[in-house]
């Protein structure tokens, strides 16, 4: 029996830009959906005959058509260009930072993470490469497209890649833990307590919980949305028209305040940091009011704090960093010798930027340090050179498995590339993660009534509780059924 085919397209002039394909083969079932010119994601399912595989077809296809789809050619329309962030950087004239060191990773980086135990850097290539802080190589995982940003929250440290979906790198290879819409053209995002905010290239604004799944989405005062920053209470938004704070619960505007156009931003317990196209970085307290200003020579594309804000750290185009402390007063401007820093993070007297030209440096911020580089004396740059093209770079593991139902909390869950408003899951755990979760602990889950509950493998850690109450649902506008998808838990045995 010959396969049929039906190939359908959405494409938006300033919006959604994917497709949608059905293959019926016999009995079975095949579905591929994603942006127009990638690979996307694929479905099969098995049917009982023939009959009952064309009947499913027919009712997905006419929910696409009913939602815009229209049949096409496959090929005609082409990818659309991923949003880059451009901006001319130049060779800073002020005397060269400490660099104890310094990685090419071989394109242009945006993202960056450094915790006690190592540093990571996320280039345009989606090459993530992870380092000691004695500048040794130790791990290289790709990605599927660019890497936006790398956050962290708890045990989880995720990826925002320009393919539209968010990675979780805890484990030995990069898993999807988010997928976004198709159509999310993401800048930014951040996560705290397993609250997901994401912000776009259209200043959009999205807030996604790991038990709800989709909250909130929502269209922001002005574009370009750099900077998303999240805590117990809101979301800070940053755009082409300042910051605006959202509740996290219901996507209420909170707050807004104008600064200049923002291109980064940061957050310690009591403030936010806008860096901004006017050449400053604007402190904002969490109610929304302008504290402080800390002026810049350029336009500045990333800041970050010492613990507490003791320390504002700033970079701009011109290949400068600069350094304030809490009053607003500029201590010191320094060239990084490497680009323009696109992030940074402080950590143990050492400030770690990733540049324009792909650099992941190590800067010495200690006083002696900076008081010996404005004299003119500073160490000799260390190069780290990187591993041999795609030696030990991990795969991606994209987890689908078989389709089949899970029990969840005393309820049947089908886990697969439903409608949100189904598939209220967490994002999946990879098998990497060895910590145990002895009974007693608070994030061990108790069982229903009636229902022995789910086994927990040796090894396996549960997601944390709830902390704060649902919002109400009468707060909750639909979600697209398209919006936002996630790839199913692996079985519990």
């Amino acid at each position: 029996m010959p396969q049929e085919t039906t190939y359908l397209e959405l494409s938006e002039a300033d919006g959604a830009h994917k497709f949608y394909e059905v293959v019926v083969d016999d009995a079975a079932l095949t579905v591929r959906y994603g942006r127009i010119g990638d690979q996307g994601q694929v479905k099969t399912t098995a049917y009982a005959d023939n009959a009952k595989a064309r009947a499913a077809a027919a009712k997905k296809i006419g929910e696409k058509v009913r939602k815009g789809y229209a049949p096409a050619v496959r090929g005609v329309r082409q990818k659309r260009a991923v949003s880059r962030r451009q901006i001319v950087s130049t060779r800073s004239t002020a005397r060269t930072a400490p660099v104890l060191w310094r990685y090419d990773s071989g394109a242009p980086a945006l993202g960056i993470f450094v915790d006690g135990q190592s540093c990571m850097v996320g280039n345009e290539r989606g090459v993530i490469t992870t380092l000691g802080h004695d500048a040794r190589v130790l791990d290289q995982v790709r990605l599927p497209d660019g890497v936006k940003c790398i956050v962290a929250d708890d045990a989880w440290i995720y990826a925002g890649c320009d393919d539209g979906n968010v990675y979780d790198l805890s484990g030995k290879v990069p898993r999807v833990a988010y997928e976004i819409a198709p159509e999310i053209d993401i800048y930014w995002l951040d996560i705290h307590d397993g609250v997901l905010g994401v912000s776009d290239a259209g200043g959009g604004i999205v807030a996604v919980d790991h038990e709800d799944e989709f909250l909130w989405r929502r269209q922001g005062r002005g574009r370009s949305a750099w900077m998303v920053r999240c805590d117990a209470d809101a979301l800070y938004h940053g755009h082409s028209q300042g910051v605006t704070s959202y509740d996290w619960r219901t996507g209420q505007e909170r707050w807004h305040t104008r600064t200049g156009s923002v291109l980064f931003g940061w957050q310690e317990r009591d403030a936010v940091f806008a860096g901004t196209g006017t050449r400053e970085v604007v402190r904002l307290a969490k109610d929304g009011r302008a504290e402080r200003t800390y002026r810049c020579d350029a336009p500045v594309f990333s800041c970050a704090t010492a613990e507490g804000g003791r320390f504002v750290f700033a970079g701009d185009s011109q290949s400068s960093i600069y350094c304030f402390d809490a009053a607003g007063n500029r201590l010191w401007k320094l060239g990084t010798g490497c680009g323009s820093a696109y992030s940074m993070q402080y950590h143990e007297d050492r400030l770690y930027v990733v540049t324009t030209s792909g650099h992941l440096a190590c800067i010495d911020a200690s006083e002696p340090a900076i008081r010996a580089a404005e004299a003119g004396s500073v160490p000799e740059v260390v190069d780290v050179k990187a591993p041999p093209p795609d030696a030990g770079a991990g795969g991606l593991d994209d987890g689908r498995g078989d389709q089949r139902r899970r029990r969840r909390r005393g309820r049947a869950v089908r886990r697969g590339p439903g409608p949100a408003a189904g598939a209220r899951g967490l994002p999946r755990l990879p098998p990497g993660l060895v910590r145990a979760v002895p009974e007693g602990h608070p994030r061990a889950r108790r069982a229903l009534p009636g229902h022995p509950g789910p086994r927990v493998r040796p090894g396996r850690l549960l997601p944390r509780p709830r902390r704060h109450p649902p919002p109400p649902l009468t707060a909750l506008p639909p979600p697209p059924a398209s919006f936002l998808r996630r790839p199913p838990l692996p079985p519990t045995r």
